[in-house]
């Protein structure tokens, strides 16, 4: 990084410092302003997922807001974003790419999209490895989309096959490409994973004769089950609105669709997380052994909720990327 570049830096976290340093612990109250859409350090590279409107989309105008809510961010990045109008793959090229590919969908409990902490940070760890990420930035089911409900798994299925469709572009093995997915984005994941050939968008181009099916899947802490008590309240809501039916809520969790298809899974969680309960993460696991799917599995007794890779430092939980790097090593993905 040149001087001049270090020095607006410099200066930016100083801004940010001051700005911050009166603004209240919640980062949904006013007064989080938002961040720039693009920091020194994020990839400059981004692919539209959508060649015109998204499907539903036709009376949905959204204007993009990107919210700075790390109290030190000249430390550390932790932004999310909201009013998702033009859904995107943000792409982390390796400097010698191995062949594989992951789509990463971040948390945020389908109110929000969080891309630092549970998107860029491993887009950053897992492409120094060799591989080519992409990190998703999806549409939210409660902006006023059609169909809402489907919204995050029509933008999973399309990013799958534009990865695919473009692996030529990329140095991508298309037969290497799997999807890793936190807390909500767990639940995209999930979702993808076992819904990958449902039709829940009329194909666009031909892009769209990709198979969406990942090859391979990581959970980290997942939203899974729609179906109270465990259910993720705040998630639920968001997906399904305030009264769902139980046929809906059975319809939209995925440990109610696991089959032979599903392909192997890695999962993990803590057992002190006390947002989304373990018995989701569970509740899969049980799914997939019923039928004897190939899955690997850990739980750790640290880690709480959400602690992407930074937040686990010196906990039992920080070795996860390297669990699920062996893991995919050891079946010739990674």
């Amino acid at each position: 990084m040149d001087r001049r570049s270090l020095l607006g830096l410099g200066l930016g976290a100083v801004a940010g410092l001051a700005a911050n340093a009166a603004r209240a612990a919640d980062p949904l109250q006013p007064g989080w302003v938002p961040s720039s859409d693009r920091l020194p350090g994020d990839p400059t590279e981004t692919i539209a997922l959508w060649p015109h409107t998204p499907p539903g989309g036709a009376h949905v105008h959204l204007k993009l807001q990107l919210i700075e809510r790390s109290p030190t961010p000249d430390v550390f990045h932790d932004r999310f974003v909201t009013d998702i109008q033009q859904p995107l793959l943000t792409v982390f090229r390796p400097d010698e790419p191995s062949g594989a590919a992951l789509l990463i969908a971040p948390g945020g409990g389908y109110r929000r999209v969080v891309i630092d902490k549970e998107g860029f940070e491993a887009g950053h760890l897992f492409a120094a490895r060799g591989v080519t990420v992409f990190v998703l930035r999806y549409r939210l089911p409660g902006e006023g989309w059609e169909n809402a409900a489907d919204v995050p798994l029509q933008d999973a299925q399309r990013a799958m096959r534009l990865i695919r469709a473009r692996a030529k572009d990329f140095a991508i093995d298309p037969k290497r490409v799997g999807v890793l997915g936190f807390s909500a984005g767990g639940h995209v994941a999930a979702s993808l994973i076992t819904r990958f050939g449902d039709k829940v968008y009329a194909p666009v181009d031909r892009s769209d004769a990709q198979d969406a099916r990942p090859d391979f899947a990581g959970l980290m802490y997942p939203v899974i089950s729609m179906v109270p008590p465990i259910a993720h309240a705040g998630s639920l809501e968001k997906l399904l609105g305030a009264s769902p039916t139980p046929e809906q809520e059975a319809a939209y969790s995925p440990d109610r669709h696991v089959t032979a298809a599903v392909p192997p899974t890695f999962l993990a969680l803590a057992v002190d997380d006390k947002e989304v309960s373990p018995a989701n993460g569970l509740s899969f696991l049980g799914a997939l052994t019923a039928i004897q799917a190939p899955v690997e599995f850990h739980m750790f007794e640290e880690g709480g909720h959400g602690f992407g890779i930074r937040l686990i430092q010196g906990k039992p939980a920080a070795v996860w990327p390297d669990l699920f790097a062996t893991w995919c090593r050891r079946h010739g993905w990674f």
